[in-house]
């Protein structure tokens, strides 16, 4: 077909219609910032006390911005997973992520290169102390009771709270240490978040976990668990009737925080923006009350202020997880890479076997010429789209990406043929998938020129 023929049966009519329209959809959005929903990460699990830490500044944070604030919990690697998609996340002032105190721990375990430099802060908003706390039905009564089981009788008792080596283990671990105890005497079971550690309690899958306060307070309230005492200077309030580790004779405090953090690079104007609202909500009788009911100790500090415990903390824990006291449970990690490599070795074993079977269809012959450019050609296609995504937006760039696909594996006679189903099916294909991931998954994707 000559491409006059093409240009009368109108297929790039047809494309140009479609590019138009796409165009003036993502025209049509406001300029202003924010004017798209904003995605904040939670690195832990839904139910545990940086969830609902992070649902309820969500909730405010729409009133403040004006736009929707859905919360996404990115779980996994001890914390690594959310961290380090906050801080590789688009500087677009888009994408925000509830930090916790692991972001000072994680790249001294050596599970992740990405520190608290990654981050802009925006706010701090709370510090819990840590806690221990038993079944109600348990028969262990008092942390020398506790402390005594788990070093007469190494590995029997089991423990969570956190994943292996976030801050509620490191709490637990370093006061065995500090009582004399081989802080590998009681066996952690690595968990994603105090939620399902809870429930593991319950279950009887665990003999203790090690958490805040607050993230126990509807079962104390109820008595189906006990707590042995907490890890602060002082009894915290709301919980009064809790001891503190130091009255039973036991000389340790730590605690965790958690706070709101920004991907660093961020326009000036927009950081503004983002400060004004959620100092707005950080002062706001609205989270005073939540974090009073919920139990948990509001701990505000400004951009600055949050700047400088960041830098403090991590010195801390360099000086904790690197002493002789945790070198097991530094050494006993699989390293940030490990996932990303399975990954390439299984496509790369698979491009392997596509390769072998060729060959081995026909009977060791040379492969026909074109199949080698054909596979070249289309990764070649990938690397392009890898490379402009960003800047023309995702909808016309997976559009081009599955055109210029089809006109590259399709045989050369039959490619204008092809394009009255290829090109209907790229644009229809590629706003499916951005409704489904961007809008219904809240998945931030390229926007680019238009907006998409």
């Amino acid at each position: 077909m000559p491409f006059s023929a093409f240009w009368r049966n109108g297929e790039l009519w047809l494309l140009a219609c479609m590019l138009l329209v796409a165009g003036a959809l993502g025209c049509g959005r406001s300029e202003s910032y924010p004017s798209q929903p904003i995605t904040l990460l939670c690195p832990w699990s839904a139910g545990g006390g940086t969830d609902r830490v992070s649902r309820q500044v969500a909730a405010q944070l729409e009133g403040a911005l004006g736009v929707p604030v859905n919360v996404i919990n990115a779980t996994g690697g001890s914390g690594v997973t959310g961290h380090t998609r906050g801080a590789q996340a688009r500087n677009d002032g888009y994408t925000l992520t509830m930090v916790t105190v692991e972001l000072n721990m994680l790249h001294w375990r050596g599970l992740t290169s990405v520190t608290y430099k990654d981050f802009h802060p925006l706010h701090l908003l709370n510090r819990d102390s840590a806690a221990l706390f038993v079944r109600a039905d348990s028969s262990i009564a008092s942390l020398d009771q506790l402390r005594d089981e788990i070093a007469q009788s190494p590995g029997k008792l089991k423990a969570s709270g956190t994943a292996f080596g976030g801050i509620w283990h490191v709490a637990m671990a370093g006061w065995l240490d500090q009582q004399g105890v081989d802080p590998t005497a009681a066996t952690w079971i690595s968990i994603n978040g105090s939620g399902p550690s809870i429930q593991e309690l319950n279950a009887g899958g665990v003999d203790f976990i090690c958490c805040s306060l607050p993230e126990v307070d509807a079962l104390l309230a109820s008595g189906d668990v006990r707590c042995l005492g907490v890890m602060s200077d002082e009894r915290v309030g709301g919980f009064e009737q809790v001891p503190t580790f130091k009255e039973q004779g036991h000389d340790w405090s730590i605690a965790g925080w958690r706070g709101l953090a920004a991907p660093i690079g961020i326009p000036a104007d927009r950081l503004e923006r983002l400060e004004a609202a959620i100092g707005e909500v950080a002062h706001s009788e609205e989270l005073r009350d939540f974090m009073s009911q919920a139990g948990f100790n509001l701990s505000l500090e400004g951009s600055e202020q949050f700047a400088q415990t960041l830098s403090r903390q991590d010195l801390i824990f360099e000086k904790v997880l690197t002493g002789p006291a945790f070198t097991t449970i530094k050494a006993e990690q699989f390293g940030a890479m490990l996932f990303p490599l399975m990954i390439l070795t299984l496509l790369v074993g698979l491009l392997a076997v596509l390769i072998w079977k060729s060959f081995v269809s026909q009977k060791s012959r040379r492969p026909e010429p074109l199949v080698w450019p054909k596979l070249f050609g289309v990764i070649t296609i990938c690397v392009f789209y890898w490379l402009v995504s960003e800047t023309v937006g995702f909808l016309l760039g997976a559009i081009l990406l599955i055109i210029a696909v089809g006109l590259m594996v399709s045989p050369r006679e039959q490619r204008l043929g092809n394009m009255k189903l290829t090109v209907p099916f790229a644009f229809l294909f590629s706003v499916l998938v951005y409704q489904g991931f961007a809008i219904w998954l809240s998945v931030p994707l390229p926007r680019g020129w238009w907006g998409w």
